[in-house]
């Protein structure tokens, strides 16, 4: 699903960027009739935060964000860091005696707050008092008509002026001298459209649980446990392990059986390609099956080159150099939320690094692009004569745990 955020920037005097304004647009292809002001909100910020990164959205710039009273009183805000965030208070916020609680200490946690298409109104008092910049939307109420409002905000020095909706150097220029501190609209940008991918929850969750099983603190305990709680895995693990890959005379019956006859490194890696098999139903079968041939392509080439230590490493970087295909998202992203080596995030995100070869190595064979393949191979000091048959024991690995 395709999250849409609208994202203007805001200026300062010398038109320098300040922070960014979001805006939830809706999903791709529905519109927001029926959305409201709580939903919208809680959507952008888990996009942003969650899903995206903060921080590739706003460059490290603080991003005002829509609350409304609903989500003030549930004190939202404090949940997101508070030099990311401006807390902007929209105009229908009434100031009853629970939002005013929440806004002190938002305030005293060091949080900026920000009062939207702001209209001087004398109960608004206990807010103004909180404020840190008020919004004041021009077109709405024109600037030859601000002297009263200017005066009774006068009296709260602490308060900076932003001016919204300016569309022309002029306005510009008349704001600026009205005491004007920041400045949005037209005149500077024209709201970007940004498209988010957005990960289901359950995408999440197995995000999370790859990430468990592939940290090097995950106990032989928990990893038979997560195999002994799912019926589909346990049986695709009998398969697997009756599969011709194994050339067993004798048939394992039992998971206990299974578990023990794998071991703990091998025992993750089966759940490692279980989980992103499930994290990608709606993909092409193919797609994991290549990841799986990536995987132990790289493993091979890893004993074949003498790099002992490290095939563990080699077989990740082939795995999941189709994770982004796989799952429609970022690799930066998914790989934060990964224990997984610095020199698989090089290789995958900088496409450089030492490592970086065996992943060449494997793309050209498939591409039957010999050249290239050949100065890969050189790099790892893998014979030429040897890649068809470590190529043909992935093939058949990737069969058996990927076919009946």
């Amino acid at each position: 699903m395709d999250i849409l955020i609208a994202r203007q920037p805001i200026f300062d005097l010398n038109r320098r960027l300040f922070a960014y304004e979001l805006l939830f647009r809706g999903t791709e292809g529905h519109d927001m009739e029926n959305l409201d002001g709580d939903r919208a909100t809680t959507s952008l910020l888990s996009a942003t935060f969650l899903t995206e990164g903060i921080d590739r959205i706003s460059g490290f710039k603080p991003c005002f964000i829509n609350f409304t009273t609903e989500l003030l009183t549930k004190n939202l805000p404090s949940s997101f860091p508070c030099n990311k965030i401006v807390v902007e208070i929209l105009e229908d916020v009434q100031p009853t005696a629970e939002v005013i609680t929440v806004c002190q200490a938002l305030s005293q946690q060091g949080y900026t707050l920000a009062m939207d298409d702001f209209v001087y109104d004398r109960k608004l008092e206990p807010l103004i008092e909180l404020a840190d910049i008020i919004k004041i939307d021009i077109i709405c109420t024109p600037l030859d008509t601000l002297d009263k409002t200017l005066y009774l905000l006068s009296r709260h020095k602490k308060i900076k002026l932003l001016a919204e909706k300016v569309e022309t150097h002029m306005e510009f220029e008349k704001a600026r001298k009205l005491g004007f501190t920041y400045f949005q609209g037209y005149f500077f940008s024209k709201p970007e459209v940004l498209k988010i991918k957005e990960l289901t929850t359950a995408k999440i969750n197995l995000l999370h649980l790859l990430a468990e099983v592939t940290s090097k603190s995950a106990s032989f305990s928990r990893l038979s446990q997560i195999i002994s709680r799912d019926v589909a895995i346990s049986y695709k693990l009998l398969r697997f392990l009756n599969s011709a890959w194994f050339y067993r005379l004798e048939k394992i019956k039992s998971i206990n059986q299974a578990i023990a006859y794998l071991g703990e490194r091998e025992l993750k890696r089966f759940l490692m390609l279980m989980i992103i098999s499930e994290m990608t139903t709606k993909k092409p079968q193919e797609l994991v099956r290549l990841a799986i041939v990536r995987a132990k392509f790289c493993e091979l080439l890893a004993t074949a080159s003498g790099n002992f230590g490290k095939q563990n490493n080699l077989f990740l970087l082939g795995l999941f150099s189709l994770l982004e295909a796989m799952l429609d998202t970022p690799i930066e992203y998914l790989l934060e939320e990964l224990p997984i080596d610095d020199l698989i995030k090089q290789a995958l995100i900088k496409q450089s690094g030492p490592w970086m070869p065996y992943l060449n190595a494997v793309i050209t064979h498939e591409g039957r692009e010999a050249k290239e393949c050949i100065q890969a191979l050189t790099k790892i000091g893998v014979a030429i004569k040897d890649v068809n048959e470590l190529y043909l024991q992935s093939l058949e690995f990737a069969k058996a745990l990927t076919y009946p």
